[in-house]
């Protein structure tokens, strides 16, 4: 059984550490963005923004139903990554569980 479940443990935390990585790559964009070090009129930098925000937005709305902005700054990212890195954690213990 512990063999056949492995490999889906696997993929599932690969699947995490590579969104993780996304949300990452989508706020230092949007940093870069906001303190002008890349400009937004660039055809690229529109076009990495538009895939980003469409990776990672549907996510963002529904944290944000429950954690509003505060003072003006979104925490809805960081809240992902927590969890992003609270789920990745227990996909490599119960993968280590299984294996063991």
């Amino acid at each position: 059984m512990s063999v056949m479940l492995e490999p889906f443990l696997y993929i599932i935390a690969l699947v995490i550490d590579i969104y993780f990585k996304i949300v990452v790559v989508e706020v230092v964009v949007h940093w870069l963005l906001h303190f002008r070090i890349l400009d937004a009129s660039n055809r690229y930098a529109r076009k990495t923004v538009e895939v980003l925000e469409a990776l990672t937005h549907p996510v963002y709305k529904r944290i944000a139903k429950y954690v509003p902005p505060f003072a003006g700054l979104d925490f809805s990212p960081f809240i992902l990554l927590i969890a992003l890195l609270f789920v990745g954690r227990l996909v490599f213990r119960l993968s280590q569980l299984v294996l063991s």
